[in-house]
């Protein structure tokens, strides 16, 4: 498989956070979606690096459904931390919520399972350290984010 250390889940969580301003919505005063889908990418590619120690590219976004809107004046926070490892990919899982600044009120408004690579200095896929479970929710995300990736490798295969 491959000989680096282990990394715990913990080393590699990020939490990036944004204020929402006009410019970053639409007529209806909402934030455009593909501004939110360019955050989780961008926070669930950080998390990926940290854990790979590489650079890593996106290789899948399973869905993303959004759930509530994201306004004008609320700050969008995504929180992302790899829950699985296989041998040169990492999944991500991204969850996205809007917290008004001023009453503190938290709204989740969506989520999404993100797949990167990693890549060395030619370009190609190269390995990536095992993911060491520390936590019951670790190894719970884990065994999910095992069988979504059974699940891709034969849509994949099936595709041909």
């Amino acid at each position: 498989m491959t000989d680096k250390p282990g990394k715990a889940v913990s080393a590699s969580r990020v939490e990036l956070c944004q204020l929402m301003l006009p410019e970053h919505a639409n007529a209806y005063g909402n934030v455009h979606g593909g501004l939110i889908m360019k955050m989780v990418d961008e926070t669930g590619g950080i998390a990926a690096m940290r854990h790979a120690q590489r650079p890593c590219v996106t290789v899948s976004i399973d869905e993303m459904s959004f759930v509530s809107p994201v306004h004008v004046g609320e700050l969008l926070c995504c929180k992302a931390s790899v829950n699985y490892a296989g041998r040169t990919s990492v999944e991500v899982g991204v969850h996205v919520h809007a917290e008004n600044p001023i009453t503190g009120e938290i709204t989740h408004t969506n989520s999404a399972y993100l797949v990167y690579v990693a890549i060395d200095d030619a370009g190609k896929p190269c390995p990536v350290p095992p993911l060491l479970l520390e936590t019951d929710e670790d190894r719970r995300r884990w065994e999910g984010a095992r069988e979504r990736q059974t699940a891709r490798l034969a849509q994949r295969k099936k595709r041909g």
